[in-house]
């Protein structure tokens, strides 16, 4: 059973991001502030959910939270200021179009940097512990996941539309064979080292 806040008496949102260990495509983060009595027996941290049940929840957390938005932090960027910091970055936007602004922040893993000097703590695989984080993941990985099948139309020989982007055999295999696109993070090591794009 997740607990549905850590401090009660504040507006608190959850933050979490998908798509760090990806190769390709840009890192997602979602923030969300639920109504304090919000439950869902099925609400859990999104990578323990089929895509069919996430999809189900995206529905019921947009209908119900009180605000929620969604970032997406693109290739440019993660190669400029690095993945986890790139991670940081879109959870700081999507907390700061939350509308009401919160003044308690949730935020999944262990790096955080403040926003607008919002108190915050940092909950190690809070997506599943906290009602708020877990949803949180769960719009973050659903919006990145339909990012990355509609940019698989441009280029279906990385079958993005099942490995979003993460650093699958089929889509090493695909790099090897046709190399990189611009939706590629340039400051990944793309291939193992013993293995070469293309001449």
């Amino acid at each position: 059973m997740l607990t549905p806040y850590i401090s009660p008496a504040r507006i608190e949102c959850g933050t979490d991001e998908a798509g760090r260990g990806c190769l390709a495509g840009p890192v997602t983060a979602a923030a969300v502030i639920l109504p304090k009595d919000f439950a869902h027996p099925m609400l859990n941290d999104s990578k323990q959910l089929s895509a069919k049940k996430r999809e189900y929840l995206k529905k019921v957390i947009e209908n119900e939270a009180i605000s929620y938005a969604v970032v997406h932090v693109m290739m440019e960027e993660i190669d400029t200021m690095n993945i986890l910091w790139a991670s940081v970055a879109a959870m700081q936007r999507a907390i700061r179009k939350l509308t009401p602004t919160p003044d308690f922040i949730a935020v999944d893993g262990n790096r955080f940097k403040p926003v607008d000097d919002i108190p915050y703590e940092c909950v190690i695989k809070g997506d599943g512990k906290y009602v708020h984080i877990a949803a949180a993941s769960i719009l973050a990985k659903t919006y990145r996941d339909a990012f990355m099948k509609r940019i698989h139309e441009e280029h279906p020989e990385y079958q993005w539309d099942r490995n979003k982007g993460y650093p699958t055999k089929a889509h090493r295999k695909a790099l090897q064979e046709f190399g990189s696109t611009p939706y590629h993070r340039s400051s990944f090591q793309l291939l193992p080292k013993q293995l070469s794009f293309p001449l």
